[in-house]
């Protein structure tokens, strides 16, 4: 059960961040943080159908840590999460067209690497 929460949380963190990060490129820049501005920015965002997909994503993977932290202890739980790293890193070549240098991949491979080691 607690590998399947891992899935959920990996799978529903990565999208929401790829989501979030496709949504905001859409909406543009953001450099005006006057109260008027943020309340604009706020009823923007509530019709952009990326960042609501990728706040209820994000909304799944915070319920199944709660879940996950229930029945499995903190010391697995975050290190097994972080397989996301890997994944995002992943989407983020593929889907969202980034460069994605060597340094980051090799550090997002280590973070997989450890993951793995929570499995033995």
């Amino acid at each position: 059960m607690k590998w399947l929460l891992v899935l959920i949380i990996v799978l529903c963190n990565a999208a929401g961040d790829v989501l979030n990060a496709f949504g905001m490129r859409r909406h543009g820049g953001i450099s005006d943080f006057h109260p008027t501005a943020l309340r604009r920015l706020l009823a923007s965002l509530a019709r952009n159908v990326y960042v609501i997909g990728g706040i209820a994503a994000m909304a799944v993977s915070f319920f199944a840590l709660l879940s996950l932290l229930s029945i499995a202890e903190l010391s697995f739980a975050i290190p097994a999460t972080s397989a996301s790293y890997l994944l995002e890193t992943v989407l983020a070549k593929c889907v969202l067209r980034e460069d994605v240098h060597w340094q980051r991949w090799l550090g997002a491979c280590l973070v997989a690497c450890g993951v793995g080691l929570l499995s033995l």
